[in-house]
């Protein structure tokens, strides 16, 4: 569902009162996970309200509405967390939305194939794409002197990375 945002997941229960732990998938924390929020949970899309929520080392823990014990807090693990889409309008110059960097190719300067956007990690201040290559994934830091060109709409970036950076950044190569 291409009106569908994933902007985290559930990563385990906390706690015995039916709270979880989330991994996010997007910058906007106090946006995407705020008490009276609503989420899409699972493969269903099942819309759970957030009814509680606080951040613990820059994860949120929420508890939702008709989750209330540990048993119901483990059977959401690994589930996925959506929103519906809102339109870009008030990002400022430079910066993305993640599901909207993955799925891009990446091209270096010669328009050789580094490979595809899978994810992006880290803060707004201090992102870095996750690509998937031939030789294995590699971590490309996203700033603009090595991110030349971000193209969204024909799904393009244009990485100019210093010798020997997609070497040493490669993860899980052969």
């Amino acid at each position: 569902m291409d009106d569908l945002v994933l902007v985290g997941r559930v990563a385990r229960a906390h706690g015995n009162k039916g709270q979880v732990i989330v991994n996010p998938d997007t910058d906007f924390l106090d946006e995407r996970f705020r008490a009276g929020g609503v989420l899409l949970v699972g493969p269903d899309g099942t819309e759970r309200r957030i009814r509680a929520v606080r951040f613990q080392k820059g994860r949120p823990i929420l508890a939702f509405d008709g989750i209330e014990t540990m048993n119901d807090a483990e059977a959401l693990a690994g589930a996925e967390l959506k929103v519906a889409r809102t339109p870009a309008d008030s990002l400022p110059e430079g910066t993305f939305f993640h599901y909207d960097l993955i799925g891009c190719d990446v091209v270096d300067t010669r328009g050789e194939t580094i490979g595809t956007v899978t994810a992006v990690e880290g803060t707004m201040e201090m992102s870095r794409l996750v690509v998937a290559g031939a030789r294995g994934e590699v971590l490309i830091p996203l700033v603009a002197a090595i991110c030349t060109e971000i193209d969204v709409a024909r799904r393009r970036i244009v990485a100019d990375p210093p010798e020997g950076l997609l070497a040493v950044n490669e993860r899980g190569a052969t």
